[in-house]
């Protein structure tokens, strides 16, 4: 299996300040990259967790008896850490989005730069692909999605597209699809513009933004006192729900105020946004629109 270099290795393993006797917790499996260095500063009575639900990430288990891989959806993180005997951890660390290994695998549809089925799914055992947005949604949901995971302003017109050639041909191909929306792609920004498609129609499919904020609401209940949250981000869609729970403690609204004009927050930030390097971004393209938020549980 191809799986690139971890982005912000270093940076995202120093934000846990891991201890040695610790349990942590690796959300994003994937490859393994960021697990083998948390396990690499583990002392022998350390523990670590890591969720994935895409079945290729079970050929790269680690191993070592320090090591537990989940196969399961990290917004069932506290479910299934109980039913392994842990209640609370000392670290947690999420690399959100797609692996580098789902995009250059054709098949899987998620790249722009293959022509393959319209896939999609994390977990290949889920129900709805992107073949089922694209060729059973409604115009107006298919717009909607458009607009708010594909902050797309002509979403509508893109929608109305799609809906008047599925009548023609089903859409069951990355070509096909980039086919029929051919009009809507300009060459000065063809790559951005179709990028924005495919994540719209991705994050729909695999309930991403739902997944984090559920993930982000169990963390409060799941860290230890001065337990450590890092988390990656590669959209804005992504990074502003997380910059917004750590500093609200809300996704919605705003928190209520006490007496003083004071709110209470589960969590708080540590130190700055972190983003790559330009060295990093050289070497590895994925980091080029990632960012770091790390946050520890209020005292």
């Amino acid at each position: 299996m191809n799986y690139h270099n971890p982005v912000l290795l270093h940076e995202s393993i120093d934000a846990l300040s891991i201890k040695e006797d610790g349990v942590y917790v690796d959300v994003t499996y994937g490859g393994g990259g960021h697990s083998k260095e948390i396990l690499r500063r583990l002392g022998k009575n350390g523990r670590l967790f890591g969720f994935d639900q895409d079945p290729d990430a079970q050929n790269n288990i680690l191993e070592d008896d320090r090591f537990v891989l989940i196969p399961e959806n990290f917004r069932y993180i506290s479910r299934f850490l109980r039913f392994h005997g842990v209640r609370k951890v000392d670290g947690v660390l999420a690399d959100l989005g797609v692996s580098s290994h789902q995009f250059d695998e054709a098949e899987r549809g998620f790249s722009t730069r293959f022509d393959g089925d319209l896939d999609m799914r994390m977990n290949q055992k889920s129900n709805i692909s992107a073949k089922e947005v694209v060729n059973e949604y409604s115009e107006e949901k298919i717009a909607e999605i458009l607009f708010l995971y594909g902050e797309l302003r002509n979403s509508r017109n893109i929608a109305k597209t799609i809906v008047e050639k599925r009548q023609e041909e089903r859409i069951d191909t990355s070509f096909q699809l980039r086919k029929v929306l051919q009009r809507f792609l300009p060459n000065a920004k063809e790559h951005k513009i179709i990028a924005q498609i495919f994540q719209a129609i991705r994050i729909e499919v695999n309930e991403e933004l739902d997944v984090l904020k559920e993930f982000l609401e169990q963390l409060p209940n799941l860290l230890n006192e001065e337990g450590r949250l890092s988390v990656i981000s590669y959209h804005s869609l992504e990074d502003r729900l997380v910059k917004r729970f750590f500093r609200t403690g809300l996704f919605t609204g705003e928190p209520e105020k006490d007496f003083f004009g004071n709110i209470s927050v589960p969590l708080e930030k540590v130190g700055k946004l972190i983003v790559p390097s330009p060295q990093e971004i050289k070497l590895n393209n994925r980091a080029r629109s990632a960012k770091l938020r790390i946050a520890t549980l209020k005292k």
